[in-house]
């Protein structure tokens, strides 16, 4: 069912070439009812990345945003003459248009940035889909019900197979056919670990200036945070990490309103 319906998918050659387009535009699933664990993470990745680049943009939520979405999965954005797609292509986008958080780095903190952002889409990200998607009990109580509840009878309980089986077969094909929830647990104590040791008591994972990495970690920290599970054993993990957890509030109070109810009234119930 997977389509682009609004324009052409970008291309980093022609989109280099193009004038700056305005206004950005960025869809994502319905935040009440629908969106789960790791797209919430990924669209709020992408919310920051926005602000902290000073652009102004639009929140458009729409129940089909997954099959309007180019690659299949959410957020996107729709920016002048182009549709795209998911975290790293829009943060590319937007360097082609030379909106640029991290071209100051050095040589060596731009390899160790490239490093972190692919062990938190590697191992945040798919631990995420797993307890979402792979943990039974948690697809039962929730998963089944927030996916669906936008779809009629019988279309819900096609879709929620159809996105549950090809969830599957992306983490079989990653390793984690034998892995165990306690297995993916340890992972995500790994990577906290070592987000956490990079991070100390800087303000950013990089210096006094926030970047690419900065938005992506507070998006999947924060969501981990909020997010309810049948099993809270992920957020207990990352609650445990005073450094992440400051990082995400700090990111929250600065670039998002105060008034939101995020990780502050968490933390503090």
């Amino acid at each position: 069912m997977q389509n682009s319906t609004l324009l052409e998918p970008w291309d980093a050659g022609l989109g280099a070439q193009e004038p700056w387009p305005q206004p950005i535009h960025l869809y994502q699933p319905y935040e009440v009812e629908q969106i789960l664990l790791p797209d919430n993470a990924n669209c709020l990745a992408v919310q920051a990345y926005l602000k902290m680049c000073n652009l102004d943009f639009t929140i458009e939520p729409r129940w089909n945003a997954e099959f309007m979405s180019p690659s299949g999965r959410v957020p996107f954005i729709k920016c002048g003459a182009f549709v795209v797609p998911d975290f790293d292509n829009i943060v590319s986008f937007l360097n082609s248009k030379g909106t640029n958080l991290s071209e100051s780095l050095s040589s060596e903190d731009k390899v160790n940035l490239r490093a972190f952002l692919s062990l938190v889409n590697n191992v945040l990200y798919n631990s995420e889909l797993y307890v979402t998607w792979y943990h039974m009990d948690t697809y039962k109580t929730i998963t089944k019900e927030r996916h669906g509840s936008v779809y009629p009878w019988p279309l819900n309980h096609m879709l929620n197979w159809q996105k549950r089986n090809q969830v599957t077969k992306r983490l079989n094909i990653l390793g984690y056919k034998n892995k165990k929830l306690d297995d993916v647990f340890e992972d995500v104590k790994k990577c906290c670990e070592s987000l956490s040791e990079r991070l100390e008591d800087k303000p950013y994972f990089f210096g006094n200036k926030p970047n690419e990495l900065d938005a992506l970690v507070f998006g999947h920290i924060f969501s981990i945070i909020t997010t309810p599970l049948t099993n809270n054993v992920l957020g207990s993990i990352v609650r445990s990490y005073p450094t992440l957890i400051r990082h995400c509030r700090d990111i929250e109070n600065s670039i998002f309103s105060p008034h939101a109810i995020g990780i502050n009234s968490i933390m503090n119930s």
